[in-house]
């Protein structure tokens, strides 16, 4: 068994309930990632009308006519990919939650929907990794860096686990 800070062993449902908390926590840290990128992506992607697309990051990182075309056209294709997988994660998501917090907890269901969501959670990374090195390759040096510190400043906290365990 685990012991937690010096309080002896932890018992069974004590040990659960803390491996389902760090569960959850992990799945938010991963989905807010992901969820900030795809907003990012949204936001910057569905603006009104085709001259005005990609109109906040067109401008932070001044692409040409021929960038914006090329961007458009990596973005839809990613956008595609991204979308569905994310509801899908979202909706494997609910069904984890219901089952750790089912009046008996089925291990099975629970370990089921939990290498699901991780594979979801894999295949969406390598979507956003090859997203971004094809956006690299429509960018000069400086577009890079301005993009690049962009998507550094984006923040990486799990807000909505840790605000349900505050106080």
């Amino acid at each position: 068994m685990l012991a937690f800070g010096g309080f002896g062993e932890a018992d069974p449902m004590t040990q659960s309930r803390l491996m389902s908390y760090v569960l959850i926590l992990s799945l938010s840290l991963n989905l807010g990632v992901l969820g900030a990128l795809a907003y990012r992506s949204l936001e910057s992607g569905h603006a009104a009308g085709p001259d005005k697309e990609f109109a906040g990051l067109v401008s932070h990182l001044g692409l040409n006519e021929e960038q914006q075309r090329h961007w458009h056209e990596a973005e839809a294709g990613f956008l595609a990919q991204f979308e569905p997988r994310a509801v899908e994660i979202h909706e494997h998501r609910d069904r984890l939650i219901q089952a750790i917090f089912a009046d008996e907890p089925d291990r099975a269901a629970i370990e089921s929907a939990r290498a699901r969501i991780a594979a979801l959670q894999d295949a969406q990374q390598h979507a956003v990794i090859e997203q971004l090195l094809r956006e690299r390759e429509l960018l000069d040096t400086d577009q890079r860096e301005r993009l690049a510190k962009l998507l550094l400043e984006q923040e990486r906290d799990a807000a909505g686990f840790e605000q349900l365990h505050r106080d």
